[in-house]
Parts: C-alpha cells; sequence; structure tokens
C-alpha cells in the first residue's frame, strides 16, 4: 500500500463527520487496494458488519458473492477487490424497521480521494439505488441494470436482500442476462 493510500486509510478510519448522527457510534467499515481491479460500491453497512468490522459480512454478501460466483477467500482479497460503501458507518434504521439511507456526508467526503489512489479498477459494482443514483444519475433500477452495456466501468446491481427476491421475479432477466455477464467479467478481472 502507498504512503498516500495508506494516510487516507487511517484519516477514513478515524472519521468522526456524522458522529453525531450514528446510533451506534462511527466505525468505518471498507477495503481498499492500489492494485484492486474490482471495485464494489454498497451502501453502508448493517449492525452485524457493524459488530464485525468485515464488509458484506452478512446475508445480504453471501447472496452477493453466490451472484459473482466467488467464495469469501476471493471476495475478501482486497488486493483484487475493493470494497466502499456510500456510507462507511451503519446508519440506524427507519421506523418500518429497515436500515436507515447511507449518511449524505460520507461519499462526497471520501470517494474522490480513494479513487485517485485506485488506478487499477477497471469495474465497478453499483449495488443498490444510493450507489446507482450518485455515478448513474436517476434511471430507476430495473433500467441502470439492465443497461449494462451503457456504462463499460460500471455494472448496476440491486441490492442483495432478502427483498430483492421480489424484484428478481418481476425481472427474470436478471437471472438469465445480467448474472452470467456479471460472473464472466468478475473471472475476467479475478
Amino acid at each position: 500500500m502507498s504512503a498516500a493510500l495508506a494516510t487516507l486509510v487511517a484519516q477514513a478510519r478515524a472519521c468522526t463527520l456524522c458522529a453525531a448522527h450514528l446510533p451506534l457510534g462511527p466505525r468505518p467499515v471498507f477495503r481498499v487496494s492500489a492494485t484492486a481491479k474490482l471495485l464494489i460500491i454498497g451502501q453502508a453497512p448493517g449492525t452485524r458488519v457493524h459488530a464485525s468490522g468485515i464488509p458484506w459480512n452478512d446475508a445480504s454478501g453471501e447472496r452477493l458473492r453466490g451472484w459473482m460466483g466467488i467464495g469469501p477467500g476471493i471476495f475478501y482479497d482486497e488486493s483484487r477487490i475493493a470494497i466502499m460503501p456510500m456510507g462507511f458507518c451503519y446508519p440506524g434504521t427507519l421506523p418500518n424497521g429497515g436500515d436507515a439511507p447511507p449518511r449524505p456526508e460520507c461519499a462526497p467526503a471520501w470517494h474522490g480521494k480513494f479513487l485517485a489512489l485506485m488506478p487499477q479498477l477497471q469495474l465497478t459494482l453499483l449495488v443498490g439505488a444510493y450507489a446507482q443514483k450518485r455515478y448513474l444519475g436517476s434511471g430507476g433500477m430495473a433500467a441502470n441494470v439492465r443497461a449494462q452495456t451503457a456504462y463499460p466501468r460500471f455494472l448496476a446491481l440491486p441490492h442483495p436482500s432478502w427483498r430483492t427476491g421480489f424484484w428478481e421475479a418481476k425481472n427474470l432477466w436478471f437471472g438469465t442476462e445480467i448474472l452470467p455477464r456479471l460472473r464472466a467479467r468478475v473471472a475476467q478481472l479475478i
């Protein structure tokens, strides 16, 4: 890891930018590397990830790894795959029980700085609506996921939570068209 990237990692791990809004306090969860060719940008850590400090260490992570066609050994090899959510810390819950959106301060504060120090990136998986809105604009989930060839450096995916099962049932093309393309691109890069 370069000195500049190591310094930035230390600064981000010590971040308290939105501490007053975080019910469990700051615990930035991300993995970056100057050699990674694949970047995963998701939403924000849930409570299990907050507790462990390991990104995608939950049922959604298992489903995402299944979609990608890789196991934990490759997924967590940060020399190959970087993981940088829209919000680095657990944002709390909504009144309906779902996770709150990622804090709006995080991505603007950190993403550009990290991206500038990861020159080997060839593909970014935009997992969920928050990442897609920031990097692709507001095209809608199905349109973003379907428009894979329009964004050569990005591949949009729905969030792999259990709720996505309903979305997948309405959009069967996701399993037949998008997942094989995703697995091929991941295999090519790693």
